[in-house]
């Protein structure tokens, strides 16, 4: 058997906070990590040089999107996503399930057949069992995979939660059948069972018995508050495997990361800073600020004075107020950058403060700021 060289290591420990590092054989990821969201083989409205810039030293690709338009094969015909969006940093496909939920105004789950659903875009009929899931991802050829699981819409009802974390536990048994021997890749397990914190711990106990490189804990950013999705996390900081990474698919803010960091959670990505980025919502350490109110007129300031990394200290608040109030492309270039940035600069300031044992302090100066 060839020997696995994706890995995880911890570096240091801070009560559950953790600080470590991802080996892959595309380049290290230091934890806690947060993934910028390349939904379409891009993330909107930036150059992967100058995501790069940021310090983010991984991005999220869509395989729903993407098996979607432009298919598997045409990426697969030039060696993969990294060769298609030129990109040389790691890459984690989701597993399509997500977005079978949110985005298809008709589908159906089948225990064997998996989703069968609608495009989006034009109506036409997909077929996404955990076979095919996996198939797409190993022909994007990303660095991390995720396993096929149904992502129920958030409710009360503990039989259908019930049912549909069963569901994705048989996904999972296929998921990793699929995805074979790669010494190359990681494969994770995704955690359902809603906000019920029997199933979420049979959930986890059920995949640990399988076996996989990382744990997700999907299901959640669906609706519930902060204080539950919180709350799940503590049903199972004390149960999920230590030596693996955790990863919180879907979130969020910065005080939703800070929350989570606190209690065990290495990995994230989210759609929030590039999509407020495109809507005038800048995030700084201040706190955030929407550009297009009308006080930025008469405030030359930048959105941070600190911020030396790729110029975005230049651009001064009454300037991108205009571009903003004006629809010029370059506002939402120039904030989604600045959001990214700030994202950025919290997990490397997460990963020091975990390191000198004053973590606790940083969240609670920051936790309601952010």
């Amino acid at each position: 058997m060839a020997l696995k060289n994706f890995a995880f290591e911890i570096q240091s420990k801070d009560n559950y906070a953790r600080k470590g590092l991802i080996k892959t054989h595309r380049g290290n990821i230091q934890t806690p990590a947060f993934m910028p969201v390349g939904t379409q083989a891009t993330v909107k409205a930036c150059k992967i040089e100058d995501i790069k810039k940021t310090g983010s030293e991984i991005i999220l690709g869509n395989t729903y999107h993407l098996m979607i338009r432009p298919g598997v094969e045409r990426i697969q015909r030039v060696g993969g996503l990294h060769q298609f969006m030129n990109c040389d940093i790691p890459i984690l496909t989701d597993s399509g399930g997500f977005q079978v939920m949110s985005l298809s105004k008709l589908n159906k789950i089948d225990r064997v057949k998996g989703a069968i659903f609608n495009s989006h875009i034009d109506g036409k009929k997909f077929y996404l069992s955990p076979e095919e899931s996996i198939r797409i991802q190993l022909g994007l050829n990303s660095d991390i995979i995720m396993i096929m699981d149904e992502c129920p819409k958030k409710t009360e009802d503990y039989k259908s939660i019930k049912e549909s974390m069963n569901l994705s536990l048989h996904w999972a048994e296929r998921s990793k059948k699929a995805f074979g021997i790669n010494p190359h890749k990681g494969l994770f397990g995704i955690i359902q069972g809603g906000l019920f914190k029997d199933l979420r711990i049979k959930s986890l106990n059920e995949l640990i018995k399988i076996g996989f490189d990382g744990y997700a804990i999907g299901g959640l950013a669906v609706g519930e508050t902060q204080m539950e999705m919180f709350k799940v996390l503590d049903f199972i900081k004390d149960e999920i495997p230590s030596e693996k990474p955790h990863y919180l698919m879907g979130v969020g803010t910065p005080s939703d990361i800070l929350g989570a960091v606190k209690r065990g959670i290495d990995m994230f990505d989210c759609v929030l800073p590039t999509r407020s980025g495109r809507t005038g919502l800048a995030f700084t350490w201040q706190g955030r600020v929407n550009i297009k109110n009308n006080k930025y007129q008469k405030d030359d300031t930048p959105l941070d004075e600190n911020c030396n990394n790729l110029d975005l200290n230049k651009y001064s608040k009454n300037y991108l107020n205009h571009l903003f109030n004006t629809n010029e492309i370059l506002g939402s270039m120039i904030l989604t950058l600045h959001n990214i940035n700030f994202y950025q600069e919290l997990m490397t300031a997460i990963r020091k403060n975990i390191d000198k044992g004053t973590f606790d302090e940083f969240h609670d100066k920051y936790i309601d700021k952010l």
